[in-house]
């Protein structure tokens, strides 16, 4: 998949006047990004179209138009673009009370490592967690990861012909699976196989 440089950017005055329609169209390819699992949980999967918008978006606010920084900015946000062979997710746990947060956050540590990805009958995919920094304590993990799932051939093969999907947590204090993904989610993440 094609990364972000800096002739896909744009100038912060012509991102301002088509800002309205980028919005817009970026809610909606979101829909199509995005896969809850459990109550509190969910799944958000990365794309260029993803992060050249959130790219666009830190230019917008901190204004930022040398060359340099934006190089700065590319070289952070180019790794979370997948590759052809694998799909970048930002996980999510989500409990909007604090005092409920701190206790399951305490529960939960390890769990960016028990989040599968199976497609088909094909041995399920375990991620890559947290690359850039570790984000679990001894006495809690955070509320985001940033996961990276590798897949075989055959696996991508399987995707583009149709196979099923299942996303599951095999935490001990979080067991949930999410065997439905809509048919537009799934068309969605077997682009990032391209």
């Amino acid at each position: 998949m094609k990364k972000l440089s800096l002739t896909d950017l744009s100038s912060i005055e012509t991102y301002e006047s088509q800002r309205p329609t980028i919005r817009q169209a970026i809610m909606e390819h979101k829909k199509t990004r995005r896969v809850p699992l459990g109550p509190n949980a969910t799944l958000h999967f990365e794309d260029f179209r993803l992060m050249h918008y959130q790219v666009m978006e830190l230019i917008r606010v901190e204004k930022i138009t040398a060359e340099d920084d934006l190089l700065g900015e590319l070289e952070a946000y180019n790794p979370l673009i997948p590759d052809g062979t694998n799909l970048k997710v930002t996980f999510m746990l989500e409990y909007p009370d604090e005092d409920e947060r701190r206790v399951q956050l305490a529960r939960l540590i390890d769990i960016e490592n028990k989040i599968l990805i199976q497609i088909g009958e094909l041995d399920p995919v375990y991620p890559i967690a947290n690359e850039d920094l570790p984000r679990s304590t001894e006495e809690k993990t955070s509320s985001v990861h940033f996961l990276r799932f590798e897949f075989t051939k055959e696996m991508i093969s399987a995707a583009r012909d149709g196979a099923s999907w299942s996303i599951y947590c095999l935490h001990p204090n979080y067991q949930y699976s999410n065997n439905n993904l809509p048919a537009q989610v799934i068309a969605s993440l077997v682009n990032d196989f391209d």
